[in-house]
């Protein structure tokens, strides 16, 4: 049995279906049934049950799970021994942001990796910040940039990157600003809303449900950019993201109504438990390097959802 034939043994076994586990190892159904019959031929075992739910491993083929499992950690770590003897980082690198990270900070860094490690295949995710952390936590992704959510994240080694405050904003002209917010006059507004994975739209839900009102009218965007371009153009109001450095300018394109987060964070992270991956450590490393540096100045804080 060579390594690829015990990784589809191991992982129709995790899967319990033929059908998600030749989508996980990108083969097609009939080659993994073939291989899976040629696994048991070869063994002279029956490692499955073939049942209307999917493929049952037997008590044989729970016992060869564990050291076949064994067996493919031993060969990851195999050659990620051998690439830190190589010197070199090769393999794919899946980075996680939010979905409209593509200019600026995360864009300079992917260019900055790709230079120190020619060998690395980069692929660049645009997803919410809780689907970034769950490819983090299920290794689809490697590393991420995300909006801090509530509550800790132990298993997770992170990295303050910069940050914002989110504020309810309105076209520049059109509410009064100085005096108590008319919570009943905004209901009677369009309300421009991002969606409930990210920061904003969560935070939205909550100011409506604090002050017990329901707009007459919603507008739906995915992302935080478009709510601002929209209420900046005069289609309602919504919650937006300031840069919350100390001395920083006031926006000009729309006018701020209530503070409704003082300080959020944007954070690049890891899943701890991978601490030793050459790829991880190489990418982190860098990335440490060059918020040291001040290298890549530019805030991604207006960037992230």
């Amino acid at each position: 049995m060579d390594i690829q034939q015990l990784r589809v043994f191991v992982t129709v076994a995790q899967e319990g279906s033929i059908t998600r586990a030749s989508d996980i190892l990108c083969r097609s159904q009939p080659s993994v049934s073939a291989q899976i019959k040629g696994i048991e031929m070869a063994l002279g075992l029956a490692l499955f049950e073939r049942t209307s739910r999917g493929m049952s491993v037997t008590p044989d083929g729970e016992r060869l799970l564990g050291e076949a499992t064994q067996l493919l950690e031993r060969h990851k770590r195999f050659l990620q021994e051998a690439t830190r003897l190589k010197g070199s980082i090769v393999g794919k690198f899946a980075l996680g942001a939010g979905r409209h990270s593509g200019n600026g900070f995360v864009s300079s860094f992917l260019h900055l990796i790709s230079e120190r490690f020619p060998e690395l295949e980069i692929e660049l995710k645009h997803l919410t910040s809780a689907q970034v952390i769950d490819g983090l936590r299920n290794e689809t992704l490697d590393m991420g940039f995300f909006t801090e959510p509530e509550g800790d994240m132990p298993d997770l080694t992170l990295t303050e990157v910069s940050r914002f405050s989110i504020h309810l904003a309105a076209p520049v002209g059109v509410v009064q600003v100085g005096n108590a917010i008319d919570w009943g006059q905004l209901a009677d507004m369009v309300w421009i809303v991002s969606s409930q994975d990210g920061c904003c739209g969560r935070w939205a839900k909550a100011l409506m449900e604090q002050h017990d009102i329901q707009p007459k009218r919603v507008i739906n965007v995915d992302d935080e950019t478009v709510t601002r371009t929209l209420v900046a153009s005069g289609a309602g109001v919504g919650l937006v993201h300031v840069n919350a450095e100390e001395g920083f300018p006031k926006p000009e394109d729309v006018t701020l109504l209530h503070e409704v987060r003082k300080t959020a964070r944007i954070m690049s992270g890891f899943l701890s438990s991978r601490i030793n991956d050459p790829a991880i450590d190489a990418v982190n490393a860098l990335f440490s390097d060059l918020m040291k540096s001040g290298t890549l100045a530019e805030p991604p804080a207006l960037q992230l959802a």
